[in-house]
């Protein structure tokens, strides 16, 4: 599984710079709000984390791009009681496919379908009386549709804001699904 996954990011890598009118690539990086919604009806308090990655950016023509990600995730979930708090780590290698619309030479829009894999999985406790931990299996591979707008300055640096709806489920019980803001700044090489 994880050679198929990095095959075929490589495989889109390489057919972006190949087709496209200008391409550049770049890191980014910067802060997740992550959270896990169950059964369509309860939504999960928030985890801090953080995601970090390269990407490459390829216009078709002057307003549209596609852009290709290859980027580490935090996310997961805490629940937090009167006595005792619990925190699910669930971390990713996340692979999103943007298709980025540019009104102006700054300002954009994006949206595009992201798979991930699973590559660490634990759960804390820390209680009035006891702490733990346990590590679990959920599914290794996640998909789901990324929403997003940001700002890019003419020097290459860009800001923007990124919501990730995961439509598979993370566990047989309960359709647990991902729910992840993205705040991130880039930077073109």
């Amino acid at each position: 599984m994880k050679n198929l996954f990095f095959t075929t990011l490589g495989a889109l890598f390489l057919s972006l710079s190949t087709f496209a009118q200008d391409s550049n690539f770049g890191i980014k990086g910067g802060y997740n709000l992550a959270a896990v919604q169950y059964d369509d009806d309860f939504e999960t308090g928030q985890r801090h984390g953080f995601h970090l990655g390269i990407y490459g950016e390829s216009f078709l023509n002057e307003n549209i791009a596609l852009q290709i990600e290859f980027l580490y995730s935090q996310q997961g979930y805490e629940l937090e009681t009167n006595n005792a708090t619990f925190t699910q780590k669930l971390d990713y290698l996340n692979l999103p496919l943007m298709l980025k619309l540019y009104p102006d030479n700054n300002f954009f829009l994006e949206v595009g379908p992201q798979v991930g894999l699973a590559i660490s999985h634990k759960e804390e406790y820390k209680g009035l009386f006891f702490d733990g931990f346990r590590e679990a299996e959920p599914d290794n591979f996640d998909w789901g549709v990324n929403f997003g707008a940001g700002f890019k300055t003419d020097s290459g640096v860009s800001f923007g804001a990124r919501y990730h709806l995961g439509m598979g489920d993370i566990y047989d019980e309960g359709n647990p699904k991902n729910r992840v803001w993205q705040f991130s700044v880039g930077f073109d090489f």
